[in-house]
């Protein structure tokens, strides 16, 4: 059985980083781990292991820019089409590989999750491969600086979990970026914030939009930004389909606990058979038998 974690979210979010650690992750622990490079944009110092699937030699943004007059956007868009169209070459690269980890670093674009149907065309087509999928999204965590800027990123992720339609996990990352403590003698890029602050985001309450507003908020508060926000608390509330673990990749603890969801999102390994040991005797006491 193949394995695919989809690595999905807004540019800046991590992806990359956190593919590379996931992929160190597995290979200390002695399992077998391929980074996938979905990102036809990306740079050549982007991944600390060389991809051993990328794109780029299929198709690179740069060269559809260039040649078809295109901006980055709607590249992306032609590159993920010409994909598409050539999936006999990813199927193809992903022959090679019998029961591997394949960790799929995407691009940033969040219309590739939310409103194409690229990506969804290609889970079914990596089904049809009996390769097993799940996804992650990667929310980082400066969208907790600002309450309204966060609880666009959480619709975001619910679009993406609709659309793709696959076993799916939220993450909450660089969490290193936010200090729980008010005993730090920092002061974190993204402000300190108490454990129960915290635990708001992580398992996104509503209420944080209807809480009470500072002064910037009241300048802009009128009846429509009201029953705007009435409107997309009620939908949170009727679908609670979103919540995120906080990864912070400076912890081994954190990491640990967002590879042994995904394991458990996917059941990893529950479908291998048993291996059979190695001849330890080499046939030295063949004639005991």
């Amino acid at each position: 059985m193949r394995y695919a974690v989809l690595v999905t979210g807004p540019a800046g979010a991590g992806k990359s980083t956190f593919s590379t650690a996931f992929a160190t992750h597995l290979r200390v622990s002695k399992r077998t781990a391929h980074i996938v490079n979905l990102d036809p944009a990306a740079t050549g110092d982007a991944f600390e292991y060389q991809p051993a699937i990328d794109i780029r030699e299929l198709v690179t943004l740069d060269d559809v820019m260039g040649e078809m007059n295109m901006g980055p956007n709607g590249g992306l868009v032609y590159c993920f089409e010409y994909l598409l169209q050539n999936m006999d070459w990813l199927e193809e690269e992903l022959g090679g590989f019998d029961d591997d980890y394949l960790i799929i670093d995407c691009p940033g674009q969040i219309e590739l999750y939310t409103h194409h149907p690229f990506l969804p065309q290609l889970v079914r087509n990596l089904q049809r491969m009996s390769i097993r999928i799940c996804a992650v999204y990667l929310l980082e965590s400066q969208f907790m600086e600002d309450r309204y800027k966060f609880f666009s990123g959480v619709l975001s992720a619910m679009s993406a979990m609709v659309n793709l339609e696959v076993p799916w996990i939220n993450i909450m990352s660089k969490m290193d970026l936010i200090s729980g403590s008010s005993s730090d003698t920092f002061e974190p890029r993204n402000g300190k914030r108490g454990k129960r602050d915290i635990a708001r985001y992580l398992d996104p309450d509503p209420m944080l939009l209807v809480a009470a507003r500072d002064g910037r908020d009241q300048q802009r508060d009128n009846s429509r930004f009201h029953d705007l926000n009435r409107a997309i608390v009620q939908l949170i509330e009727d679908h609670p389909l979103v919540s995120f673990l906080p990864l912070d990749l400076t912890s081994t603890d954190s990491l640990e606990t967002v590879v042994s969801h995904i394991d458990f999102t996917m059941q990893y390994g529950e479908d291998e058979e048993p291996k059979e040991p190695h001849d330890l005797d080499e046939g030295d006491f063949t004639d005991m038998e």
